[in-house]
């Protein structure tokens, strides 16, 4: 199947981001989890969000940069929220995604000032009742990015795919993981 890189949400590597990356590594697949936050895990996204503020992006994007130097090149890359960033930074800079799967968030790749490559396809995965959720950058993404691939759950919660929040939502996470898992089974492993 695919090698894949996941990133972590706010909250750190988390149980429930931890059972995604066994779902995963179940369906044949290879799967790393770098950790950003050197262990540390938040109650809350808002604590994870004050932890990310109190050391700065620029710490995060060194150590998602040092993480996947120990990675090969061609692999599918995910985020969960926070973990976006980290994900799509390395897609933009580095040649050799595969694909990319994104949950709770999308990201723009003109916050980066460059354009999505043609060659990395990519999903996205949002609650369409999340409070965190800016559906204007979603019609931007979907706009912006080639065959890009937006789906909308009826869920309420941030982290709807995450088992080890208040947010999860079994049904929600069901079909994502189903749409994830085809995906990526679907592209290139080479």
């Amino acid at each position: 199947m695919a090698e894949i890189v996941f990133f972590h949400h706010a909250r750190g590597l988390t149980d429930g981001v931890k059972a995604f990356a066994q779902t995963l590594r179940d369906a044949g697949n290879v799967v790393h989890t770098p950790d950003l936050f050197d262990g540390l895990t938040f109650e809350s996204i808002d604590d994870g969000v004050r932890h990310i503020h109190s050391l700065g992006t620029k710490v995060f994007a060194e150590r998602s940069e040092a993480a996947i130097s120990a990675f090969p090149s061609r692999v599918v890359y995910g985020g969960a929220s926070f973990g976006v960033h980290a994900a799509t930074t390395q897609i933009l800079r580095h040649t050799g995604a595969l694909g990319a799967f994104f949950l709770y968030e999308v990201p723009l790749p003109s916050w980066w000032g460059v354009e999505w490559p043609l060659n990395v396809p990519v999903q996205a995965h949002q609650a369409e009742f999340d409070p965190w959720r800016q559906p204007e950058v979603e019609a931007h993404f979907a706009e912006t990015v080639p065959g890009s691939e937006l789906y909308l759950y009826p869920a309420s919660g941030h982290l709807f795919l995450d088992s080890d929040s208040a947010d999860f939502d079994l049904e929600a996470a069901q079909l994502a993981t189903q749409r994830i898992l085809s995906f990526v089974a679907g592209l290139p492993n080479v």
